[in-house]
């Protein structure tokens, strides 16, 4: 039994009594004490009476005995759950420090199939799997195939060679990451190195790798080598361009059909746009098919897709196969089927690109190499999840990309196969470009690492960053000599959000915006001024719609207060036509943008003020029918289709447009002007008017705008005659006019002007 000398000294530890260092350790004995709190107890009483001889004290010691009771209970408690978390924490610590030791493994060995001498290799990284087993099946339509064991090299990679040169056989992996597993439960595996896949239309998303003879003519074709301050970059989804009957292609969604002459869509309508370069949407092969909705599957419940697609792209599912669905010419996705059979989307996606480079068309890819596809089976999460993915010490991915799974792109073989991606589009497809997805998820030893082994290929290679992912970056890609879409020039010009964010062409400042950082954007927002970003103007992608938001045209036509969001719209052809304010706006914008230095992107429909409703004949259990919409992710329907008569009804846009394009890739003053060939005009009592000159290569520029949508603003201008370029009405680069003196500007309205030799 404890002493009252060591009760004392429990209590103390326990915190019920103070100690002069303030440190408290509970030891193992005091659980016997509290076991023996009675005795312990009565010794007190008797200690307590004796010395203060008081009846009240019985009160007291009641509640102290209670008091006593509680905290060593609660102490007790307090002790086991520590002692858990300590066991928690170091288990968690333990598992991290096991997922760091996957770092040391890395092979140079060629990865995928070798094809040659009459036999076909097999090699697959998986360095944890206890065994691995190839699968071959001469249908792709055959459950069970024949199966081979493999056998790994000490660098984790499982390695078999069969006689024969195997093309057009179908393949995969089955892994087993321990001894328990049973073969017959494993998903089929698609070699994460596979040049062509044939892919089952069900809501798993099960694919097939295929052995693909790839004997291509190129016909002498090269990359397109452009300055990158020269780029009119037009963001464009592959399918979306032909699907609608108003493009007039025979092979409406696919490769073929946007490049087939001689139709109002697709290619003729981009070279006519004057556009130089285009950039896809993810075109490598992706998870097309989202969960049931309202329904369980594979752990998830899907709640906000009731088209249960991802029609965009941006879940991919192999690294170095383009998308076999736009290889079939359908009106919808055909369920319960096998598609890219043949890999004719190898040829079909080659075609495209030496077709565009025959126009002089460069073509820049939209890549995601921040997360995989999320509700596939047979990818790198049944290979090896604990060396592909980011995990946190319980073995849960990290979702930085909010699409349920990060790889580890830090990793030496990951760090591989992004590289090898990335150089394998550029040989073998003659991709000029890409526009990495959420680049920030991407470690900056890999950022290097990319731009490094591309430009040793090509020079002139596009690197195009979304800088977000964890933060907003776009400073730390110019230092690497990225270049980064422009959050700064999209907000500052057109705002963040229709409804309470307006920017400069609503005559408002959004944010930290001002006439300074207006200046900051016409020279490339370079780090020289005080907000910049860029090391170089060639840096900045200015654009003020993508994919992502709403379009221009609906955030106009929100923000000028013309539409109610909350109303339905049932006549979509008459709700696009832009009334006259409409289109001063969207004129305004697109002027600031097409005559400011660096990159300049638009997203497909830009111009012609493109609308996304939903619209009400579609079989879609969707809430939202007849409004508006921002996020078109899932939608292979109207919604996203180029309508090309909607072209033709905003013509004057569309034709203003075209005009703008052709001012800047004639002069090069609008893309390569040096900081100090710009001077910036003096606007007194209209802190929305800019004004600025433009001298280069002999030539000599004015550019007026007047945001103020309260009232007019009069510009005193240099000596001599100027030619107008663009008024409120036209664009182009034959003179509309001669002006002198001075000149007004209405309410927003623009003008560029031309010095008279």
């Amino acid at each position: 039994m404890c002493g009252f000398k060591n009760f004392i000294s429990h209590l103390v530890l326990l915190k019920i009594l103070p100690q002069s260092n303030n440190h408290y350790s509970l030891k193992p004995d005091i659980l016997f004490c509290v076991l023996n709190v009675k005795s312990l107890f009565s010794q007190l009483v008797i200690y307590i009476f004796r010395a203060f001889k008081m009846r009240s004290v019985i009160i007291l010691l009641s509640i102290l005995l209670i008091t006593v009771l509680i905290v060593n209970i609660k102490g007790e408690q307090l002790f086991l759950e520590n002692k858990e978390k300590r066991k928690t924490v170091s288990k968690q610590a333990k598992y991290l420090s096991k997922l760091k030791e996957l770092d040391k493994y890395y092979s140079s060995k060629e990865l995928g199939i070798t094809v040659a001498g009459g036999k076909t290799t097999f090699r697959l990284f998986a360095p944890q799997a206890v065994s691995v087993y190839l699968f071959t099946f001469k249908e792709v339509e055959d459950e069970f195939g024949n199966s081979f064991e493999m056998k790994i090299d000490l660098d984790g990679v499982w390695e078999i060679t069969l006689d024969g040169e195997l093309y057009g056989m179908f393949y995969g992996f089955k892994v087993l990451a321990t001894k328990k597993e049973k073969l017959k439960d494993k998903p089929l595996c698609i070699d994460p190195y596979s040049k062509a896949v044939a892919s089952f239309t069900d809501y798993a998303n099960p694919r097939k790798s295929i052995i693909y003879k790839d004997d291509y003519d190129w016909e002498g074709d090269e990359w397109i080598k452009r300055d990158w301050r020269d780029l009119v970059i037009y963001e464009m989804h592959i399918r979306d361009m032909t699907a609608h009957t108003s493009s007039g292609s025979t092979m409406p969604g696919t490769y073929k059909g946007l490049v087939e002459k001689g139709v109002d869509g697709g290619i003729s309508y981009i070279k006519e746009l004057g556009v130089n370069t285009v950039e896809l949407l993810p075109p490598m092969d992706f998870g097309r098919i989202e969960i049931p909705y309202r329904k369980n599957f594979m752990g998830k419940f899907n709640t906000w897709n009731p088209y249960e697609r991802n029609h965009w792209g941006y879940m991919t599912a192999a690294f170095f196969a383009p998308e076999s669905y736009y290889s079939e010419s359908t009106n919808h996705l055909e369920w319960n089927k096998w598609i890219g059979v043949k890999g004719e989307q190898v040829k079909d996606f080659k075609d495209m690109v030496k077709a565009f480079h025959k126009e002089g068309i460069a073509v820049i890819m939209d890549v995601v190499y921040n997360h995989l596809s999320e509700y596939e089976i047979g990818n790198l999460k049944e290979i090896d999840r604990e060396y592909y993915f980011r995990l946190d010490g319980k073995g849960h991915y990290i979702a930085q990309s909010g699409c349920g799974n990060d790889l580890k792109t830090e990793r030496p073989m990951v760090r591989r196969l992004i590289v090898e991606s990335i150089l394998y589009w550029m040989t073998e497809y003659h991709i000029d470009g890409f526009r990495f997805d959420l680049g920030k998820l991407i470690d900056w030893e890999t950022i290097e690492e990319i731009i490094r082994e591309a430009k040793k290929i090509n020079p002139y290679v596009v690197f195009v960053c979304e800088p977000w992912g964890g933060g907003y970056d776009p400073a730390g890609f110019s230092l690497r000599g990225w270049g980064s879409w422009n959050d700064q020039i999209r907000n500052g010009i057109k705002g963040e959000n229709p409804f309470h964010g307006h920017g400069w062409i609503f005559g408002k400042w959004f944010g930290n915006n001002d006439p300074q950082r207006i200046k900051s954007y016409v020279n490339g927002t370079l780090v020289r001024d005080k907000h910049g970003l860029f090391q170089k103007k060639e840096h900045s992608v200015n654009y003020l719609e993508s994919h992502d938001g709403y379009t221009l045209g609906d955030f106009i036509r929100i923000g000028s207060g013309e539409v109610d969001h909350h109303k339905k719209i049932k006549d979509v052809d008459s709700f696009q036509l832009l009334s006259a304010e409409q289109l001063k706006l969207n004129k305004l914008a697109a002027l600031f943008l097409m005559t400011s230095q660096g990159m300049v992107m638009i997203h497909s429909g830009q111009e012609y003020a493109r609308t996304k409703v939903i619209p009400f004949d579609i079989d879609v259990p969707d809430t939202n029918k007849g409004r508006i919409d921002h996020n078109t992710y899932d939608k292979d329907n109207e919604v996203n289709y180029i309508n090309y008569e909607h072209a033709k009804s905003n013509k004057e846009l569309l034709d203003y447009y075209k005009g703008l394009i052709e001012l800047r890739n004639k002069y090069n003053a609008f893309r390569r002007a040096d900081y100090k060939e710009i001077e910036f005009m003096e606007t007194k009592d209209n802190e929305f008017a800019l004004g600025y000159s433009l001298k280069f290569e002999n030539e000599e520029f004015i550019l007026l705008f007047n945001a103020n949508h309260k009232k007019k603003h009069e510009f005193e201008l240099p000596g001599g005659n100027w030619s107008v370029l663009v008024n409120p009405y036209f664009a182009g680069t034959i003179p509309l006019d001669t002006v002198s003196g001075s000149i007004k500007l209405e309410k927003s309205t623009g003008y560029v002007l031309k010095k008279v030799k």
